[in-house]
C-alpha cells in the first residue's frame, strides 16, 4: 500500500523491488480508483493524446487569446528552431516552443491536461515530447513518465500545495518542473533515487517563486514561466542522471516549499495585487484587458 505521503518511502520500495516508480504508481492508482491497470493506462494514453493535440494547436501562427496578451510565441520559436536559428540547439528549443504552445492554447481556452495545474500545463508534456522526438521513445515510455510524475505531484499535494493561490508559482510551475524532471530521469533509464534527486534540485531552484499574473489572467508572466521551468527540469534531470545528488532530501525540500508558500504575502499568491501585476505597465495592461473584454 502506497499512500503517496513520502517520496523516500516510494523510492525505497521501488528500489527494494527493483521496479521503476511508474510501476508502483500504476498498481496503487488502479487500487485507489477501483479499476484495472489496463484502464489506468488507457486514461493516461488519452491524457498524452490531449497534450499532443494541444501542442499542435498552440504552435499555429494564428493563435491569439481573448485578452490579446498572448499568442503566436510558440510559432515564432518553432519557426526559428526548424530553420536552425536557435542559440542552444538540441532539446531545449523544442522544449521551449512546446511548453509555450500548450500554455498558449490554455490561454485560448483550448483543451489541455492540468499537469498538475492549468497554469503549468506545458512543462511536463514539453519535456517528454522533446525526449520522444530525439530518442524515438514510444508512447508507452512517455506514459510511464506521466505515472512517475503523478507520484511526485501527489506527494507534493499532500505535503505542500500545487496551487498558486496557496503557495505562489513555486507550487504550480515548480511542482510541474519537479514532476517533469523525475519523469525524464525515469524514461531515460535513471533509478528511482535519481528521480527523487531531480525533483529536489528543481524545487530548490524555484524556491520562493511568486504568482503575480497581470490582469489576474494565466498569461503574463505565467506562459513564459512554462518554458523557463521546463528548462530547469532539463538541467535537474541532467544533473541527476550524471550522479549528482541533492544534499537536502526531496521530502524535506517539498516541506520547505510548503512552508515558504504560507509565508508569502497574499499579494504574491495569484491575487494580481503584487509583483509585476502592479508595475506601471502591468496596471496599464490590466486596464486595457478589462476594457477590451467589457466592450467585447
Amino acid at each position: 500500500m502506497i499512500d503517496f505521503r513520502s517520496l523516500k518511502d516510494i523510492i525505497d520500495r521501488a528500489e527494494e523491488q527493483s521496479k521503476p516508480i511508474s510501476v508502483l504508481t500504476l498498481t496503487q492508482t488502479a487500487i485507489d480508483m477501483e479499476i484495472s491497470e489496463e484502464k489506468v493506462l488507457t486514461r493516461m494514453h488519452e491524457n498524452l493524446r490531449i497534450m499532443r493535440e494541444a501542442a499542435a494547436h498552440g504552435s499555429k501562427a494564428d493563435v491569439k487569446s481573448v485578452s490579446g496578451l498572448s499568442g503566436g510565441m510558440a510559432y515564432k520559436v518553432k519557426t526559428c528552431t526548424e530553420a536552425g536559428q536557435t542559440i542552444s540547439g538540441g532539446l531545449l528549443p523544442e522544449i521551449i516552443y512546446t511548453a509555450l504552445a500548450i500554455s498558449e492554447w490554455n490561454a485560448c481556452m483550448g483543451k489541455i491536461v492540468a499537469a498538475p495545474t492549468a497554469g503549468s500545463c506545458g512543462i511536463l508534456p514539453a519535456c517528454l515530447f522533446a525526449l520522444q522526438g530525439k530518442y524515438a521513445l514510444s508512447d508507452d515510455a512517455l506514459v510511464s513518465g506521466l505515472l512517475t510524475a503523478s507520484a511526485v505531484g501527489m506527494v507534493i499535494a499532500r505535503n505542500a500545495t500545487l496551487a498558486g493561490a496557496e503557495g505562489g508559482c513555486q507550487a504550480e510551475c515548480g511542482s510541474a518542473a519537479a514532476m517533469a524532471a523525475a519523469a525524464m530521469v525515469e524514461v531515460m533509464g535513471g533509478t528511482p533515487s535519481m528521480c527523487g534527486h531531480a525533483a529536489a534540485q528543481v524545487l530548490k531552484s524555484v524556491m520562493g517563486l511568486v504568482c503575480d499574473p497581470v490582469a489576474g489572467l494565466v498569461e503574463e508572466p505565467c506562459i513564459i514561466r512554462n518554458p523557463s521551468s521546463a528548462s530547469i527540469a532539463l538541467v535537474a534531470a541532467e544533473l541527476s542522471l550524471a550522479g549528482i545528488e541533492s544534499l537536502i532530501p526531496v521530502d524535506e525540500v517539498i516541506a520547505t516549499m510548503g512552508q515558504i508558500g504560507k509565508q508569502l504575502p497574499e499579494s504574491l499568491r495569484e491575487t494580481a495585487e503584487g509583483g509585476i501585476a502592479i508595475c506601471k505597465t502591468g496596471r496599464r495592461l490590466a486596464r486595457e484587458v478589462a476594457g477590451g473584454l467589457w466592450q467585447g
